[in-house]
């Protein structure tokens, strides 16, 4: 498998570099984000050097004190995220968010001299009692969305996991008793080459796991060696800065102490392009955008998100911190991973099962099209079976510890959608499966010949298209190489748009048990959105009378100075092999050698589809008195034949295959095709809003991939 070349981190206590053609190894040796003790490993660079792998093998080594518990977690999920098998290596320690990252490989090893901890998240905060005790939440939140990742890895139970991250003990593990724990699969043996000193002076107070001796008398056969050596940075431009090291000591071989502050040398940033500050930016709203993805809904993470994007000053580390701390005012973190298993606690279970019964009463379990199959849904068991809307606006308000006997119709509903029950994310959590199941079982055509891409953000992205040299030039006189530059090249344009709109549930619809009003409402939004998209792209190609729009160059998409519009005739197969031959000549944008493309699908109005099919699949000419003399040269041309409705006339459009030669783009934000749906309870409507939305946008890319005919 190919590799890409990674870019190395500036710093000296971690790198990826390549350890093979199909593996590469990712040193962590510091602390995990922003460190007051030394160097240290950050989210945003980890995850960017590992995006640029590709790789089968990737070896994690770990030596790290720990830190932030966003950045771990943000290194962890980069690391489960990535195709590629990774093995974990405890070298020294594993302490704190490090044991965490260890937790992501596929298998984890640990030397016999090195040690691993385990403990609750801490943090420091100035503010009045109710500011710390919600504080106080915040840090149980952090351990609860920390612990699915202990358990899967351990297979340890909930309680088991959550102990250890609530008690505030630090809980330390020899190799031998991490791997009965579960947390390491195999034992080692020690490295001392890779060793790490270990710094007493971190832990002042810090006790060591029940089994474990304690920390001022560490096991006889715990010999760290000295700090490893790593190569510093260039001496180029510097400056200093003070950092702590660990050195071994001669008279105490087990106990490593900390030496005083040394200097070291580190290369001063060079200043940055306009472009590259751009990039960092986009870099930077993607990452925040992503960590905020799996909890768009959720009330006011909507306008967190907005907050984030807009204040420069905030990173994805820090945008993660503010996150976690909205969530843990009452919310429960979605803790998910393509690799682990999601731990579904008794809440999800009665929220799940509602859901089932709703979407069943619906109907929408048998929706399908578009190879999606209908939903299995199984009600056998199923408490809620038979349940009106009111009747699990009640179990909702029991499960949020209020007793809703006594309450009349109006107040069982206001105070399910206005308490911390459950009941609006039930709601929410069945419209939105509903919406989903419609829009992907709505059929479209814009699929079929437009390329499907992902920007980052509201603004123009461009697509570019590089000159070429043509061929190669012979020698010169005495035998030397001529320089041949590149060429300027084209440039395409596209830019996404947010369209939606508001579903209201309102009090009457709860009582009246009107269940079929709110679902057929979802099913038709996710239709119309589907549809929306597909208006989009053929709004953009009937611009110009047909031609398509304008593009970079000042002709339209659809141009004679582009090659690519046939001689008006009507279907029939010496027309279309004339378009086929117009395709095939087109050339690269130097016009240095012909692109050769061939057509993969014809589109055009429904009432030409059949003679188009007729064509494409006759053995013979059929338009040819004799037509077993003249085989058919078109037959087969097409792998599909596209006939719709949105156009009219006798205009036909031969299209390539998006992959090979795109022509038309489909431009999703941050590459989420589906429409999503935003709750807050209801301003004008009494009850609750339901936003739904998606974000895209269509253009014109290139000319050379397409061919219309305005027939006859």
């Amino acid at each position: 498998m190919a590799k890409k070349k990674p870019v190395k981190q500036k710093g000296n206590t971690y790198e990826i570099r390549a350890a093979g053609e199909s593996e590469a190894e990712l040193l962590v040796y510091g602390d995990i984000g922003e460190s007051w003790w030394g160097e240290s490993v950050e989210a945003k660079d980890t995850a960017e050097q590992l995006s640029a792998l590709d790789v089968e093998t990737i070896t994690v080594r770990i030596n790290s004190y720990g830190g932030s518990v966003s950045d771990g977690v943000a290194i962890f999920n980069a690391l489960r995220y990535h195709p590629a098998a990774i093995n974990v290596r405890i070298d020294g320690v594993a302490v704190s968010i490090a044991s965490l990252i260890a937790m992501a490989g596929d298998t984890v090893e640990m030397a016999e001299n090195a040690l691993f901890m385990v403990h609750a998240p801490w943090g420091g905060l100035a503010g009045n009692s109710k500011e710390m005790r919600e504080y106080a939440d915040v840090l149980d939140t952090y351990a609860k969305a920390m612990s699915s990742s202990y358990m899967r890895k351990t297979g340890q139970s909930s309680e088991t996991i959550m102990d250890l991250l609530t008690d505030g003990e630090d809980h330390w593990y020899t190799a031998e008793e991490a791997v009965d724990f579960g947390f390491v699969d195999e034992i080692i043996e020690e490295q001392m080459a890779v060793a790490a000193g270990f710094d007493k002076s971190r832990f002042i107070g810090s006790k060591l796991n029940a089994s474990a001796p304690k920390l001022n008398a560490l096991p006889e056969d715990f010999k760290p060696a000295a700090v490893v050596a790593i190569t510093q940075p260039p001496k180029e431009k510097t400056m200093t800065k003070k950092v702590k090291k660990t050195v071994a000591t001669s008279a105490d071989p087990a106990v490593p102490v900390v030496s005083e502050p040394v200097t070291d040398p580190v290369v001063e940033p060079k200043a940055r392009s306009e472009a590259e500050v751009l990039a960092a930016n986009r870099a930077r709203v993607s990452s925040i955008r992503s960590s905020f993805s799996l909890h768009m809904g959720r009330e006011g993470v909507q306008a967190l998100l907005d907050k984030c994007i807009d204040d420069d000053n905030i990173d994805p580390s820090a945008a993660s911190d503010k996150l976690l701390a909205h969530l843990g005012k009452g919310a429960e973190p979605l803790a998910t991973n393509p690799k682990a298993e999601v731990i579904e606690d008794e809440s999800d279970k009665q929220i799940n099962a509602a859901m089932d019964v709703l979407i069943v009463r619906a109907g929408a379990q048998n929706m399908r099209g578009n190879n999606i199959q209908p939903l299995a849904i199984d009600l056998s068991g199923n408490p809620y079976r038979g349940s009106t809307l009111m009747d699990l606006a009640k179990a909702s308000i029991k499960r949020a510890g209020k007793n809703p006997n006594g309450m009349d119709k109006r107040e069982v509903v206001a105070t399910a959608f206005q308490t911390t029950s459950d009941f609006p994310v039930l709601l929410e959590n069945t419209i939105h499966k509903i919406l989903l199941q419609a829009y992907m079982t709505a059929p479209d055509t814009w699929s079929r010949f437009c390329k499907i891409g992902s920007v980052s953000d509201f603004r123009a992205h461009n697509r570019y298209r590089v000159g070429s040299i043509g061929n190669l030039d012979t020698l010169g006189q005495h035998g030397e190489l001529k320089t041949k530059t590149i060429p300027d090249g084209e440039k395409g344009s596209i830019t996404a748009t947010t369209k939606g709109n508001i579903i209201a549930i309102t009090r009457e619809a709860i009582i009246n048990d009107d269940l079929q009003a709110l679902t057929d409402l979802a099913q038709m939004f996710g239709r119309a959105y589907r549809r929306t998209i597909e208006a989009a792209v053929y709004s953009l190609l009937a611009e110009n009378s047909g031609l398509g729009p304008t593009m970079g160059d000042g002709d339209t998409l659809f141009h004679a100075n582009h090659g690519n519009i046939g001689t008006g005739a009507a279907i029939a197969m010496a027309a279309i092999d004339a378009d086929r031959v117009l395709m095939a000549k087109q050339t690269d944008v130097s016009g240095n050698d012909f692109l050769d493309i061939r057509p993969a699908g014809l589109l055009l109005p429904v009432g030409l589809g059949g003679t188009a099919r007729s064509i494409n699949d006759a053995q013979y000419d059929p338009d040819t008195s004799n037509k077993l003399q003249k085989p058919n040269t078109v037959r087969g041309l097409f792998s599909d034949i596209i006939d719709t409705p949105r156009l009219t006339g006798t205009r036909r459009y031969m299209f390539a295959d998006p992959n090979d030669a795109p022509v038309i783009e489909v431009a999703f934000l941050d590459g989420i095709q589906e429409p999503y749906i935003e709750t807050k309870d209801g301003w004008s409507v009494d009850g609750a809003e339901l936003k739904v939305r998606g974000d895209f946008g269509v253009g014109a890319i290139d000319y050379r991939g397409a061919v219309t005919n305005a027939g006859a």
